[in-house]
Parts: structure tokens; sequence; C-alpha cells
């Protein structure tokens, strides 16, 4: 539609109303003392007004750990400590307390003074050193941890230290699970592709950060298809209903650790068949630790021809077990001494008819070898009847987190 001559006159009007205001307002005249801003460097600019006037903090706080190689000069630097205060430090004797990897906690003034350093130290001694007068003194008093519960699960694929290392579950954890079911899996042979775990277990913590892992409260371990299930009370391991999960007898006689657990069954050196009817023999490095299986007594320790050197154990009833080609014996072990179920008796080696580091272990009964892995070793005793209705009170909430760490992980394995 065409636009009328009066609609173009005012337009034209208010354009160059808006025309001279924009004019007017370009060009107003500076003040003839012009006041400068006060200059902000570029990362002051960016800082919010409060920021800004802020006054610096007196003090500050610094972690580091106490690592391998550090001298106690360089530490304390890496803390912010000046040298004149690290010479003071030295003098205390409870700094002498401080070992690899403790982390110490300091606050720190800012001419580099400590007014304080925490650390823990051993048998668990929470160490506090603070400013006193022109020096510094230590305090001591057990340390007060928080205790809370880690559930955590696992699949073998070829040792259960890999499997722990990959579900993020502590040494001391992985190896108290092979202690749990130490009655019913042999953890150095028995251990398949695909066997899963789950486990319940405490962690340690001090000023809210995690010191180490505790005891495990329950766990289950599925080897072979079949199902294990644990629970703590009172000392020692129970099923959820109640069996005592200790047996008289260790399924394997070897200390489950790192070192040896890569290492399975082996065909015998010499006659290069299993040799399963006389006994079973495991690979393990020199020196690994050999425990007895059960309670029993010393009946012999000595050098016989091509077992080695050898310790023959006489436990209650007809059985005696037999730990051959040991590198040496364990002190206190000799004729006659009594051992307990996991005590060590002696440590790895290749000593008579051997052509690499092997245990070769033997189960009798009755003077006749017996395979120690099928044959049915009985169980200690029960909850007691009268402490039922308290195992059970303990029992069940622990297992009902196995249950759903279980269903919760293991559902598509099924």
């Amino acid at each position: 539609m065409p636009i009328s001559g009066t609609l173009w006159r005012g337009a034209a009007v208010v354009f160059l109303a808006a025309s001279g205001a924009m004019a007017a307002f370009g060009t107003i005249a500076p003040s003839a003392d012009p006041v400068a801003p006060p200059e902000l460097s570029p990362v002051v600019e960016a800082l919010p007004l409060a920021v800004r006037a802020s006054p610096a903090p007196s003090s500050y706080m610094r972690e580091d750990r106490f690592q391998r190689g550090d001298t106690l000069a360089g530490f304390l630097a890496r803390l912010g400590i000046a040298e004149r205060e690290a010479a003071r430090l030295a003098r205390v004797r409870a700094l002498q307390q401080l070992r690899p990897p403790a982390l110490v906690s300091a606050e720190v003034d800012a001419d580099g003074a400590p007014l304080s350093l925490k650390f823990l130290a051993e048998r668990d001694r929470l160490v506090e050193i603070v400013a006193d007068g022109d020096g510094y003194r230590a305090l001591e008093k057990p340390a007060a941890f928080e205790t809370h519960l880690a559930m955590k699960s696992g699949v073998i694929r070829s040792s259960l230290f890999a499997a722990a290392d990959a579900g993020g579950i502590p040494d001391s954890v992985a190896i108290q699970l092979a202690d749990v079911f130490a009655g019913d899996i042999d953890f150095h042979r028995d251990l398949r592709k695909n066997d899963r775990f789950a486990v319940v277990y405490e962690t340690h913590a001090l000023f809210g950060r995690p010191v180490r892992a505790g005891r495990v409260v329950a766990a289950e371990f599925v080897n072979q298809g079949k199902r294990y299930r644990a629970v703590f009370y009172g000392g020692s391991y129970y099923t959820p209903e109640g069996s005592n999960l200790r047996k008289a007898f260790l399924r394997a006689p070897l200390e489950f650790s790192r070192v040896s657990s890569g290492f399975g069954g082996r065909v015998h050196p010499m006659f290069r068949t299993w040799r399963a009817h006389q006994g079973i023999d495991y690979a393990a490095p020199s020196g690994t630790r050999v425990r007895s299986v059960g309670d029993g007594v010393v009946e012999f320790a000595a050098d016989n021809g091509g077992y080695g050197k050898v310790v023959v154990l006489r436990h209650q009833g007809s059985t005696t077990t037999v730990y051959a080609h040991l590198s040496r014996f364990a002190p206190g072990i000799r004729r006659g001494a009594k051992v307990a179920q996991g005590d060590i008796v002696g440590f790895v080696g290749q000593t008579g008819l051997a052509t690499g580091p092997h245990l070769h272990y033997e189960f009798r009964v009755a003077g006749v070898a017996r395979n120690p892995h099928t044959v049915a070793m009985p169980a200690g005793l029960p909850v007691a009847q009268k402490d039922l209705a308290a195992f059970r009170e303990q029992a069940e909430p622990l297992a009902a987190r196995l249950d759903l760490l279980v269903n919760s992980t293991f559902a598509l394995l099924e």
C-alpha cells in the first residue's frame, strides 16, 4: 500500500528528532577536570567486589603424604613450613613416629609458621603437634575412627586379586575372603573363569578421609556354580542359617597371598603326570609360607630322600598331612610340637626330587592318601540355640545387603 505524504513527513520529523538526540548525546563535552577510574589488574577486575575487599587469610590448611625417600626437612618445606620453623619442629620427638605413607594435615600461617600438624601413627595413635610459646609440643590420643560399610562385587577372569583390583577392593579384603571360605574352596586350584563374589566389609575413616579397610562382615562366593555364603557373628563366620564355616581342615595348605595367587595346579616335574592318588602339587615361589591345614602335632620334621625337607602332622583320629620339598622349617617346628590350624610349618622350596619350587601335599586317612578336595570335612559347632535370636537379628540385615548387591550386580550373568 502506498505511503501518504503526511506519514512520510511524520516519519521524517521523528527520524530527525532522534538523529539530533543521538548527535547531541554523542558530542557531550568531557568534564574540565576528569577523574580517572582506578586501575585494576585483569584478575581483580574479574572478581566480585566482595571478594576484592576480603583480607588475605591469616593461615591455610595443607595436606600431603610423607613418602618413602622423603627427608623431614624436604617434606616440611613441601607443606609450606619455613626453614627456621622446620628446625624447631625437628626437635619434637613425636615427629619421629612419622612413617610412610602417613597423611599429614598442617595448618600454617602466612609467615610459614605451623599452628598444628596432625597424622596417624602406629597402633592407631593420633599425633597432634601444636605451637607452644617459642616451640612446639605434641599431644597423643587414640584415633576416633568413623566406621562405615562398603559393598563391592567381582567376577573372576584370571585370579581373585585381578578381580578385586577391577572392583576397587583392597587386598586385605580379598585375603579375608579367601580365609572365610578356606574350608570349602581351594583358592589356589578351584577358581574358574566367571566365578563371582560379593562382599560387605567395614571401612575406617579419620576426619572424613578413608584410612583402611576393616573386617569382612558378610560375603558370597559362587565357585563352579556352587554358592557359599557367610556372615560374621561373635568372632566367627557362619552361614545365614547358623552353621559354622570353620572346618576341621582347610582345603589348601598354602597361605593365600598376591604373590602365590597367580600360580595353580601343576604337572609333577619328574613324572609329568597328575599324581592325585598320592597328593597334590602346588606351584609357588620359593619362600611362600606353608600352613597347617588343621590342629595337630608334629610327627616328623627332617630330610627324607626324594621328599626333601618334610613335615608330617598327626591330627585328631587317624588323619595325617604331609608337606614336602620345603626350603626350610618354620621356627619351633620339631617332633612333638603342637600346631594350630593356620600356623606356619615351613616354606616352599625344591629340596629332594624336584626341578622347581613347589609344595607336595598329602592328606592321609589311616595311612591311605585321600583327595583333600573331595573328602568331607567336619565343621565346627553351629550357633548355640540360646544365641539364635541374637544371631538372626545381626545376620538378616547383612544377608539382605548381600541379596541387594547380588541381584543388582549379577542379574545378567544368571
